[in-house]
């Protein structure tokens, strides 16, 4: 069984959109460089940001991320981002009205159905949690190995929060990855040993 990242890019005070669902200069760091992220040639980082990114974005078989992201995106037209294999979306409601039966999308309800479901899919490969609201119940769950972020030099001062709704506190290892891109610090936190599996006993 693969690992289990809760990721996004980040501004210094903790949000991953601004009060009005935007991400602003959250992703400017994509295009920020002179080496393409990948095939697309849209994507353009610095070395040191593909080095880290693109290895990561490899390890990926499955992406959760929640109903309000895939309505946001309109389901990414039915082809996950990144060429990431499946994602598993949760949700209370069924696909949309003419969805495409045969998309790699899954439709579940909970976070925790939604992580078996994903850790089906993926094998041995890592099942990426998108943060917010479903990444921090994923952390409150015990069910998040790693937590990622891409730090990125703007304060929004409100919107939604890298850990959604979390309110408690959780412990993180020191930072094991600490690499600055253009416009960008890439982190890497485990989660505390104690701290997976714990909302589920």
């Amino acid at each position: 069984m693969g690992k289990v990242v809760m990721y996004s890019s980040v501004s210094v005070d903790g949000f991953i959109a601004d009060e009005h669902d935007q991400p602003g200069p959250l992703f400017d760091w994509l295009s920020s460089g002179d080496v393409p992220l990948d095939e697309s040639g849209g994507l353009k980082v610095s070395r040191t940001s593909y080095d880290y990114t693109r290895a990561y974005w490899d390890q990926i078989g499955v992406t959760i991320a929640g109903r309000h992201v895939f309505d946001m995106t309109e389901g990414w037209d039915g082809k996950p981002p990144g060429g990431i294999d499946h994602v598993v979306v949760v949700t209370h409601r069924p696909a949309p009205e003419g969805w495409d039966p045969g998309a790699p999308f899954h439709f579940v309800d909970g976070v925790e159905a939604a992580m078996a479901k994903a850790q089906e899919l993926a094998g041995d490969r890592t099942v990426e949690v998108a943060a917010g609201d479903v990444g921090g119940q994923a952390l409150a769950a015990g069910l998040i190995d790693e937590v990622r972020m891409d730090v990125v030099p703007v304060v929004f001062g409100s919107g939604k929060r890298y850990f959604g709704s979390v309110d408690a506190q959780h412990l993180l290892e020191d930072p094991d990855v600490l690499i600055q891109g253009n416009r960008v610090l890439h982190l890497r936190y485990r989660v505390r040993l104690s701290e997976r599996g714990r909302g589920s006993a």
